[in-house]
């Protein structure tokens, strides 16, 4: 059999050059939809990252800071325990209308901006959620203040080196015994934060569902140089659980006032700032669109 010429060898060489280009044409597009699955299975089950534009966090956690939080381990039954900082979807009427105004955009670009914002890659409009720390969980007594000016919980006072220098713990007294299955949060700048203090509705007293939790925020990722974790359980190791069957059914019964049937209960002045999200991972499944977070 002859042996084929340099002008065949090389028209060999271009089908088989056209082949593979066909070939990796074709393996893009499954590519990409492999890496947006993957991109939408992180976000879904193991971490989101936060910008933070607000101060109610500070010092510990900066306007600009990105924060990264853990949603694998609720998946797990995990629950927070105090002194753990969360993200947390609005429980009803904690954002307000103080959020910055969104301009508008071209349709066109609105469609990307909804597409990126489906996978993860922009952060969305849409302000759901909060970022506050845990101080007393399920079945828990929390008050303020004590002769020195510290929050108890269970009756023993918490020394809270987290609490934005020159605040006090509280301003407002209060006393609330939490309901089973939910959280009293605050955030640690406690002069400039609209947390459970706040949100005194008659049945729950400014708690906060367990199941409204998306996760918890674990370290500053960004900027390197305020790197850290944010955990602060050990503020708390020396606090006692409560009694078995104090955690029951909300009533009426919680305050948060000074037990005096004549005192006056504080107004609450909310000045929270919207949180801008962007993320490394995707929704959780319970969690909606996406995540633009307030603090």
């Amino acid at each position: 059999m002859p042996r084929p010429g340099r002008a065949e060898l090389r028209r060999l060489a271009q089908r088989v050059r056209r082949r593979r280009r066909r070939t990796a044409l074709r393996e893009i597009p499954l590519l990409l939809g492999v890496a947006v699955l993957i991109a939408l299975v992180v976000k879904t089950f193991l971490v989101q990252a936060f910008v933070i534009p607000s101060g109610s966090m500070e010092q510990t956690i900066r306007v600009g800071d990105r924060v990264v939080v853990d949603k694998l381990t609720p998946w797990f039954g995990s629950r927070p325990h105090r002194g753990d900082v969360v993200v947390f979807k609005d429980p009803g009427g904690w954002l307000g209308a103080d959020g910055p105004p969104h301009k508008p955009d071209a349709a066109a670009l609105h469609a990307v901006k909804k597409g990126l914002t489906a996978i993860g890659l922009l952060p969305s409009d849409n302000e759901h959620d909060l970022i506050k720390r845990v101080v007393a969980v399920g079945g828990d007594h929390v008050a303020c203040c004590d002769s020195r000016g510290r929050v108890a919980v269970n009756g023993t006072p918490v020394d809270e080196p987290y609490v934005h220098p020159g605040n006090k713990p509280s301003a407002v007294p209060f006393e609330v015994r939490v309901p089973a299955g939910r959280l009293f949060v605050m955030g640690d700048h406690r002069a400039d934060s609209g947390d459970s203090r706040f949100h005194q509705d008659p049945r729950f007293r400014g708690t906060v569902s367990e199941d409204s939790v998306v996760g918890r925020a674990v370290v500053i990722a960004w900027p390197l140089g305020h790197w850290a974790t944010l955990g602060q359980r050990a503020a708390y190791a020396h606090v006692a659980d409560a009694p078995v069957g104090a955690a029951s059914a909300p009533d009426g019964s919680h305050k948060v006032a000074p037990q005096k049937p004549k005192a006056t209960a504080v107004l609450p002045i909310p000045a929270e700032l919207p949180l801008v999200m962007g993320v490394v991972g995707l929704h959780h499944a319970r969690c909606r669109r996406r995540h633009e977070v307030r603090s």
